[in-house]
């Protein structure tokens, strides 16, 4: 399966992010086939994933970000349980380590503000031990900065606008990119 997901990310690098209803009914119709689901709750989360799934897409689901669930491991044993979903998206080492002993694919969503969170990077993902970084916001210079550090293969996210960004990210060394901006979608 990590294959299907390294030659789907090769093919199609502009991952749609989804953090509402309106996005949810703009990727449904999509050629895009992963998903990062920015969004959700305890009632719906079920219901959201198994529609982007059954579109024919793969399903990431950011933890972080889901209302009514605590960020315990018990919110990964109920997705895992209860939805389709393949990976997790989370800012959270250790959220990350639990959902890789559980299978799912894992994202360690890297927010590179400063020098400090930069150098705070490369321990964090020692414990997560990803199967991609992604290194918001995904600009080209940060994206370099961290390749020269692991070869963990990096989404860029945060802040992708335009297709001159995606163009950019994937330029400096980026696998994918990812944007909740529809019209970059197709790029």
């Amino acid at each position: 399966m990590e294959s299907n997901l390294k030659e789907l990310m090769e093919n199609h690098p502009v991952i749609p992010a989804i953090k509402n209803k309106d996005g949810l009914k703009a990727v449904i119709n999509t050629d895009a086939k992963i998903v990062f689901l920015l969004y959700g709750d305890v009632l719906n989360i079920v219901d959201i994933v198994k529609q982007i799934h059954e579109s024919g897409k793969m399903v990431f689901v950011n933890v972080d970000l889901l209302e009514g669930f605590t960020n315990k491991k018990v919110v990964l044993q109920y997705i895992k349980q209860n939805t389709p979903a393949v990976g997790i998206l989370s800012s959270k080492a250790n959220m990350l380590k639990a959902a890789r002993e559980m299978g799912f694919y894992t994202i360690h969503r890297l927010f590179i503000i400063d020098s400090f969170s930069f150098n705070n990077v490369f321990r964090q993902i020692e414990i997560s031990k990803p199967d991609y970084l992604e290194i918001l916001p995904g600009w080209p210079k940060l994206i370099t900065w961290v390749m020269e550090k692991t070869s963990i293969p990096i989404i860029s996210g945060g802040l992708i606008c335009f297709k001159e960004d995606i163009i950019a990210a994937l330029g400096a060394g980026a696998v994918a990119t990812c944007s909740t901006n529809p019209e970059v979608w197709s790029a």
